[in-house]
């Protein structure tokens, strides 16, 4: 759908428009060192050097063009945004200095979806050479793992249903030489019992499944990713309302992080044996639903009693991570859409991060400041996990107190993790409510740079 591999090309002296990059400090300074008819184009454009300000300058026959940034000597990954939606298609390149981490949003803020419409405005790529060869290819790969998230994200459940999600990981293991082992019908029931539950209202066109990879040296440490694959959420017979299910084709995007995250993995062929798991269904209503009340025995032996079919997320990662654990991997993190409790605390933007490992989480988060893509730690404090008991069973899988709703779910998947094993918990959002520079409206990936950063730093 999104194939922007060329935007990014070495400088070999060709001829390309030049790119100034002036902040509110500087702007004085450099509006002094233009002609008269310059400063007036300039002046006239309302351009002052401020975050995301373009404009257009002439120069003789030819012209530049200036972005305004926040600090000049300090770009950012969203630096060039701005600058490569609005301006024309075309070759540039930066009049001083490197891109850097800003090369990431001068290819993401081009990406457009044109599954079901072609883009009528399309005018051809704008292009950014840089002088730093070997930057290329790392910036190219993010970019990718970013824009396949969002064109998963972004594709509706009829076209995106576990088949799809299973095709999806088919051809990222034949692009890897990885093997991939998928579970579903009779099998699922007896070796994923909650996965089966949640997915067994669904059509046979959507019927659930347990999708595993595994790739690399089997001597090497062991990596497990996980994501949420409910390829679309009515809530089961605790239906949502008609509004809520506007953006369930989204709450896949957990497995859309995993499954781009397991691309970067062996793209650079990091030193570890990758385990991705996505257990994946549709959360459907039919007269065989998984009812409120129903106890259901999970792969790792804990009975759960349903006190809500809309916290069906957190069932189908329990019945993964314990599959994972059984491996005994030396971190698993795992991607969810899982809690609207998550959003009313940090927003939108922040995904919420948990983890057994407070260093694992410090590097979570600084990875995440390192390539503008933050997330924030919650606690996973023991005492409520009061919150999931249950009169008839092990625990319940919804709290009905209304407190601490991603804290209690992050709790309930901690259940199933094995005993000493590192684990991280992303609750993320995978959406774009409203549009910002390099990073358009509707799925997106949320998160996923700051896991790669840090496991880059902590297996490469």
């Amino acid at each position: 759908m999104t194939d922007k591999d060329a935007l990014i090309q070495p400088d070999r002296g060709q001829k390309a428009t030049p790119i100034h990059l002036v902040d509110k400090a500087g702007f004085d300074a450099w509006l002094k060192g233009l002609g008269a008819p310059q400063r007036a184009a300039v002046q006239a454009q309302k351009f002052t050097g401020g975050a995301s300000q373009t404009a257009i300058v002439p120069d003789g026959d030819l012209w530049f063009a200036a972005g305004g940034v926040a600090d000049a000597k300090a770009l950012t990954s969203w630096c060039l945004a701005k600058l490569a939606d609005v301006l024309p298609a075309g070759t540039y390149r930066l009049a001083e200095g490197e891109a850097g981490a800003a090369l990431h949003g001068w290819q993401t803020a081009q990406y457009k979806f044109t599954r079901y419409r072609k883009d009528k405005d399309e005018d051809g790529d704008r292009i950014l050479l840089t002088r730093d060869a070997k930057a290329i290819d790392a910036a190219l790969a993010e970019a990718r793992a970013v824009n396949l998230v969002r064109d998963l994200v972004n594709t509706p459940a009829e076209d995106m249903g576990p088949a799809a999600l299973e095709a999806e990981v088919e051809a990222l293991a034949k692009a890897h030489g990885a093997k991939v082992h998928v579970t579903k019908g009779d099998a699922l029931e007896r070796e994923f019992p909650l996965v089966a539950a949640v997915g067994r209202a669904a059509s046979r066109h959507h019927a659930p499944r347990m999708i595993e990879l595994l790739w690399g040296d089997e001597k090497a440490p062991k990596l497990t990713l996980v994501g949420k694959g409910v390829s679309f959420d009515t809530g089961g017979l605790d239906l949502k309302p008609s509004r809520a299910m506007l953006l369930m084709k989204k709450d896949m995007g957990g497995a859309a992080h995993a499954l781009a995250l397991a691309g970067l993995v062996m793209g650079a062929g990091l030193k570890v044996r990758l385990q991705l798991l996505i257990p994946t269904v549709e959360n459907a209503v039919s007269g065989n639903s998984f009812r409120p009340g129903d106890v259901i025995k999970s792969r790792q032996g804990l009975t759960v009693e349903i006190g809500n079919t809309d916290a069906e997320g957190r069932l189908i990662l329990a019945d993964a991570l314990a599959l994972a654990s059984e491996g005994k991997p030396e971190l698993i993190v795992d991607f969810a859409t899982l809690t609207g409790a998550a959003r009313v605390a940090l927003g939108p933007d922040l995904p919420a991060l948990m983890a057994r490992n407070d260093g694992t989480a410090r590097a979570l988060m600084d990875a995440g400041k390192a390539v503008d893509d933050e997330v924030w730690q919650l606690p996973l404090p023991a005492a409520y996990a009061d919150y999931l008991k249950s009169d008839i069973a092990d625990l319940n899988n919804a709290n009905d107190n209304g407190f601490a709703g991603a804290i209690v779910a992050g709790l309930f998947l901690e259940k199933f993790v094995g005993d000493g094993i590192d684990w991280a918990h992303f609750d993320t959002f995978a959406w774009r409510p409203a549009s910002k520079p390099g990073r358009p409206k509707g799925g997106d990936a949320l998160g996923l740079r700051a896991a790669w950063r840090m496991l880059q730093a902590r297996f490469g």
